[in-house]
């Protein structure tokens, strides 16, 4: 398929679309809750779903989000698509799941009580981890059932991501994807073994990866931008029976970047915000002691533009403190 003329919808009435052995029929929605392991105390934890089935024939595409349970912003941005969607007016079908760790959501923890990554326990197996069989489940219910996926990240750790796209710009598809959801920023990313993005991958599956805000917060700025970035995604894989204009402004492209680290221990003092151009050598910060004094001043690396910081003003050494990608490399 060439992505930037993908292929015509069919029109073809849609059949009856399954998932979890329920039927889901042409142009109407269902919400489901597949168990996945119980508490201690004997209550379920489910990973829950809701699927937008079209009248007609397209392609089928997932949304995903608090894959890492802090992540929070991405539950917002699928409330708020299920608010606006109707499956009268899709053609294909969507699937979103809004809490895929509910483990780590409770918590409040990136990880599942085993101090596991999910996303890092794809694809996963019925027998293995608790990470490992949540991976499955969501493999085999959800990605693989797919063509296309976006999945919804933040920032960790007291860090902030200014809004991206990351995925395998190589890939012209999912180029012309990214460029659609019309970013700030596209980052050429490398696939991580483990990740969601690399299983799907490994399936044929096209993926954008959206980073964006911090983490255990809402960021309105960054849940608007997503809203729209999918919303655009959909209309360019002709998904939308009314169609969604495309971004004016073009996303900054980014093949390399790098995390500027602390030089010494002490209170941090950031010279620069999300979304700020800089140039090679040009002062971004600076470490001092309790009391200003002995500073070490951060520097970028190159002509870039801040992708990624810390909101954490004590550091140690060797901390990432500001992340800077470069423009165009």
């Amino acid at each position: 398929m060439d992505a930037r003329h993908p292929k015509e919808p069919s029109h073809q009435p849609s059949r009856s679309f399954v998932i979890d052995g329920q039927y889901v029929g042409p142009g109407n929605r269902l919400r489901l809750e597949i168990p996945v392991a119980k508490l201690p105390t004997g209550t379920y934890i489910t990973l829950p779903i809701e699927v937008l089935h079209g009248p007609v024939e397209g392609p089928t595409a997932w949304v995903s989000a608090a894959v890492h349970g802090d992540e929070l912003n991405g539950v917002e941005i699928a409330r708020l698509l299920l608010e606006k969607l109707k499956p009268s007016k899709l053609m294909g079908t969507l699937i979103v799941v809004p809490m895929v760790n509910g483990f780590g959501v409770i918590n409040q923890s990136r990880y599942l009580p085993d101090r596991r990554d999910l996303n890092r326990s794809f694809p996963g197996s019925k027998s293995g981890s608790l990470a490992s069989r949540l991976a499955k489940l969501m493999m085999t219910e959800v990605v693989e059932r797919c063509q296309y996926g976006i999945d919804l990240h933040t920032g960790s750790n007291l860090r902030t991501n200014l809004p991206q796209i990351r995925g395998d710009m190589d890939d012209q598809e999912t180029y012309e994807c990214a460029l659609a959801f019309g970013p700030p920023a596209v980052v050429h990313s490398d696939l991580r073994d483990g990740s969601l993005r690399a299983a799907a991958s490994a399936k044929g599956i096209k993926v954008l990866l959206y980073e964006a805000g911090e983490p255990n917060r809402f960021n309105h700025d960054s849940i608007r931008v997503g809203v729209n970035g999918v919303m655009r995604v959909l209309s360019h894989l002709k998904m939308l029976k009314t169609p969604v204009k495309l971004p004016k402004r073009t996303p900054k492209m980014i093949r390399e970047s790098t995390w500027v680290r602390a030089r010494r221990s002490g209170i941090v003092r950031l010279l620069i915000e999300l979304g700020d151009e800089v140039e090679a050598g040009q002062e971004i910060g600076l470490i001092a002691d309790v009391f200003g004094t002995e500073p070490k001043y951060l520097k970028s690396p190159y002509n870039g533009i801040i992708i990624g910081l810390s909101h954490n003003p004590i550091a140690h050494q060797g901390d990432g403190l500001v992340h800077v990608g470069k423009i165009g490399g």
